[in-house]
Order: C-alpha cells, then sequence, then structure tokens
C-alpha cells in the first residue's frame, strides 16, 4: 500500500497540470498552446518538485527516527502528515497553500517509501526478498497507473472539481495501510537491536511458520548484530563514512537508487501528461495512461524472473544502455522533423519502449540493490540516506525539466533526451564494474561478504561460514598477530643486547 500511495500521488499532479479546471486556478491565460491555458514553469518546478524534496528530508530522517520508534510507528506517521497535506491541497485556491501541501505530502511520502521498504528487507526471507521488493515497484507502477486513469475521466470536468476528485482518492488507501498494519508484527531485527527478545522471537515466529527456520534465523541475527556491536562501540551517522567497509557500502546503496534519477525517467513519469500535450502528440492523457500501463505489464515480467535471474548488475548495465539510447534516438528524430505527425507516432513509441525498459530492468533493481547492501547496525540510516539522494536527483530532474521543456523557456520538448544519454551510460559503466551481486543471501551473509572486502566480482562465488565462525577466524587471526608481533618484539629485544654486549 505505501508504494501504491506514492505512486497514485506522484502522478496525480503531473496530469493537474494539463487539466483547464486546476490551470485556471493556478495557471494562466496562454493562447499560443492547444489547450488555451499553460503554467509558467517557475510555478511547474515548484509544485512537482517540492514533494520529491519533502521526500527526501523524510528519508534523511530515517535514521533518527529509527533510533526512537519502529518501522510500524513511522508509518503511521507518514499517513498522518499525508492526510494534513491532502486536506491543504483540497482547500486552497493560492499558490503558496498548494506548495506547502506538497512539500508536507513529500514528507509523509518520504517516511512512507523508506520505512515501508526497511520492514520488507528485514522481514522477507532471503530467497523471496528480490521478489517482494519487485512486487513493491508493481504497485508503485500500478498506482501511477491508477493516478493517469482518474486524471484522465476527470481532466473532462469543468472546474475545480477536476483535481479535486483525484485528490479525494488520497485519503482512501492510507487508511488500508492503518487498518492492515494492525495484523503485522514489528521488525524482528528492530526489536532485537532494542533489546526485546521476546517480541522479536514472537514475531519471527508469526512471520517464518516454520518453528525450526525462525529458530536458525534467530540466532543468525543475534550473531549478525552482537558481530557488528563488537566492531564498533555505537550507533552514529558518521559511522557510514567513517569506516572504509561501511562507506563502501554506502556509496554502493546510493549508486544503485540513484540510478532511476540518472535514467532521466523521473521527467517522463511527473510530466509525462505535461510532455505530450506540449508537444502535440495525439490525446495527452490517454497516451500517459498506455505508457503507464506498459510500466505495469514490465514490472509483472521482471516478477517471473526476479528470484530466477535476479542478476542485478547485469540488468542495471543493459537497462540503462537501453533507456539512454531511447532517450538519444527521441532527441534525434525530433530535431530532424520536428512536429510532424510521423515524430509524434515515433515519440509515443519509444516512450513505451523507454518505460518498458525502465521499469522492466532499471526501477526494480535500483531499490532491491540500494536495500540489500547496507549494515544490519546501520540500516535504517544507510537506507535512508541512499534514498533521501535518490529524491533528491528526483527533485533535481522534476525542478529543471519544465525549464527545459516548457513553451514560455526553452522549449525543447523532446530534445530533453540530449541530455540523459551520457548519464545513462556514465551510471551503467560505474554498475558494470563496482555492483556486487548478492542474488539469494541473506543480509547476515551480505555482511560477512562486505567484511572479508571481497572485490565485486568475486561476491557471486563465494561461500560463507556463518557469523559465528567469522567471529572465530577473526579472533583466530587476531591472536596469530598478536604472537607474531610478540616474536618480532621478543627477536628485537634479543638482537638490541646482542648489539650492546658486542659493543661493551
Amino acid at each position: 500500500m505505501s508504494p501504491f500511495q506514492y505512486g497514485v500521488d506522484f502522478t496525480l499532479i503531473g496530469g493537474f497540470q494539463a487539466m483547464v479546471g486546476f490551470l485556471k486556478i493556478f495557471g494562466e491565460k496562454d493562447d499560443e498552446v492547444s489547450l488555451g491555458w499553460n503554467i509558467p514553469y517557475e510555478r511547474q518546478q515548484l509544485i512537482s518538485s517540492l514533494m520529491t524534496l519533502g521526500a527526501f528530508v523524510g528519508s534523511c530522517s530515517a535514521g533518527p527516527i529509527a533510533t526512537f520508534m519502529g518501522r510500524k510507528s513511522a508509518l503511521y506517521v507518514s499517513v498522518l502528515l499525508i492526510y494534513v497535506a491532502n486536506i491543504v491541497m483540497m482547500t486552497t485556491d493560492t499558490i503558496a497553500g498548494l506548495y506547502a501541501g506538497r512539500l508536507v505530502i513529500g514528507l509523509g511520502n518520504g517516511l512512507l517509501m523508506t520505512f515501508s521498504q526497511l520492514y520488507i528487507q528485514e522481514c522477507s526471507p532471503a530467497r523471496y526478498r528480490a521478489l517482494m521488493l519487485g512486487a513493491f515497484q508493481f504497485w508503485t507502477s500500478f498506482g501511477s497507473l491508477l493516478g493517469t486513469v482518474i486524471d484522465n475521466f476527470t481532466s473532462k470536468i469543468d472546474g475545480k472539481n477536476s483535481y479535486i476528485i483525484p485528490l479525494g482518492v488520497v485519503f482512501i488507501i492510507p487508511a488500508f495501510l492503518c487498518a492492515g498494519m494492525f495484523f503485522i508484527p514489528e521488525s524482528p531485527r528492530w526489536l532485537l537491536q532494542q533489546g526485546k527478545t521476546e517480541e522479536a522471537r514472537k514475531a519471527l515466529v508469526w512471520l517464518r511458520p516454520d518453528q525450526e527456520t525462525a529458530g536458525k534465523e534467530m540466532e543468525d541475527i543475534q550473531h549478525a548484530i552482537e558481530l557488528e556491536h563488537n566492531l564498533a562501540s555505537g550507533t552514529s551517522v558518521w559511522d557510514m563514512f567513517a569506516n572504509p567497509v561501511d562507506r563502501r557500502r554506502t556509496i554502493l546503496a546510493v549508486a544503485a537508487i540513484s540510478t532511476q534519477a540518472a535514467s532521466g525517467a523521473m521527467y517522463m513519469i511527473a510530466y509525462g501528461t505535461y510532455f505530450f500535450e506540449m508537444a502535440n502528440v495525439g490525446n495527452a492523457f490517454e497516451n500517459s495512461c498506455i505508457l503507464t500501463a506498459v510500466g505495469v505489464v514490465a514490472i509483472l515480467i521482471n516478477l517471473a524472473v526476479v528470484t530466477r535471474i535476479g542478476r542485478r548488475r547485469l540488468f542495471l548495465t543493459v537497462g540503462l544502455i537501453f533507456c539512454g539510447f531511447s532517450q538519444l534516438i527521441v532527441a534525434a528524430v525530433y530535431t530532424v522533423h520536428p512536429g510532424t505527425q510521423a515524430t509524434g507516432k515515433a515519440i509515443i513509441g519509444l516512450s513505451v519502449l523507454f518505460i518498458f525498459g525502465y521499469n522492466g530492468m532499471i526501477s526494480t533493481y535500483a531499490w532491491v540493490s540500494g536495500g540489500e547492501l547496507p549494515s544490519q547496525r546501520l540500516r535504517s540510516y544507510t537506507f535512508g540516506f541512499a534514498a533521501a539522494i535518490g529524491f533528491l536527483g528526483a527533485w533535481l530532474t522534476t525542478f529543471t525539466a519544465p525549464y527545459f521543456i516548457n513553451p514560455g523557456s526553452l522549449n525543447w520538448g523532446p530534445k530533453y533526451g540530449y541530455i540523459w544519454f551520457p548519464s545513462c551510460l556514465i551510471s551503467a559503466t560505474f554498475i558494470f564494474f563496482f555492483l556486487p551481486e548478492v542474488k539469494g543471501r541473506t543480509l547476515e551473509e551480505i555482511d560477512e561478504m562486505f567484511e572479508q572486502r571481497l572485490p565485486a566480482r568475486k561476491f557471486a562465488s563465494y561461500k560463507c561460514v556463518g557469523p559465528a565462525a567469522l567471529e572465530a577466524r577473526r579472533k583466530e587471526s587476531r591472536s596469530l598477530s598478536d604472537d607474531a608481533g610478540t616474536r618480532a618484539s621478543a627477536d628485537s629485544e634479543k638482537g638490541t643486547t646482542e648489539f650492546i654486549e658486542g659493543k661493551v
């Protein structure tokens, strides 16, 4: 329900900007565009980007919030913020009120997306974790599809109801979320980190019907937490950067999630309807529905292969290259033959291919990889930070895109794709060489592989020994090191004595 809510909200506001009823209140008359109304690009920048800016702030606060409350409590807080923001947006007629509502709903959505994924990462069995996070992305796309369908029908209504009715839908989904959370336990890993062992045991038994499996997993989690406590005396936000191992995990998590913004998909998701309207490419709302529906199909296909193949590095690399060339071709076609019917059809077709590649090969694996790589001890801090940087990239895209595509500014339209082609190639290169493969690994096994400081290419073939054996190996290594140091010290003393005696 969390990504479903996010997908609905993010897509609805993009469609509003192509609705006459919305533009009459927050836009201005413009006879040069097909609708007869337009919105200044400065307002367009803030309306769309303030939500992602709020999500950035919400995700940044995930680490400190997780110190005081669990995953479920944070989700309840996020729902409260969304309700307050939506009331403001439905009742205001001023652009300042709309800005305030978008910022607050962004805070709620940031917490919603971050803590719901933390819960899934920590509660899913290793063999189903990629599938669960893939389903997470499916619900984001399905929410986006519902948002575009609602916009398509209400856009024909004259007056405020064209956007008030869609905003009313935003109240429904969080209500289901709150009701459902009464029936599920808190994250067992979070409970163990808080010292609530018995509650954690009950939660894990509820999540794992097999008692033997639950008992074994409980031991592994406890060992991993104890091991991490031995490695660090406390948890601080600076631990993400101070220790080389944690720093590497932070960089990789940030890079994985940031591939979504680096692909250039955010402007297509945020401004797809407006983009089609201003480019005069068929029915803008119907085209957006088709585009989003294709994205949902791509996610469904992805879910069928994610647990069997699940090659994060391969799919992210190929997906980024595919999306990069799709946008390059769109830009080139529009540059050579702007405004023709054939060019319009080509733009729609290539946009469909782009969103298929993005949803099928980038969006799912980006969140999966970003969620798997943080350490247990710093999970809420690292994942919150990575999600925040991802939202910051999304904000940067949604904030700057109107400047390029709005007829009242540069009016590049589809030529905007020239910017995203090199971005996709640079991202693909980094992912191919540095992202490790952790398909089917438990979070504890991933911790072990990073602690062993394996290069990315060796993760897939590494045989894990378990937290207890790893700690024993460490102690043995330290013991050998201490013995070697003692012997070296003794040899040094002996040599010094012989030297002095020889001199005497």
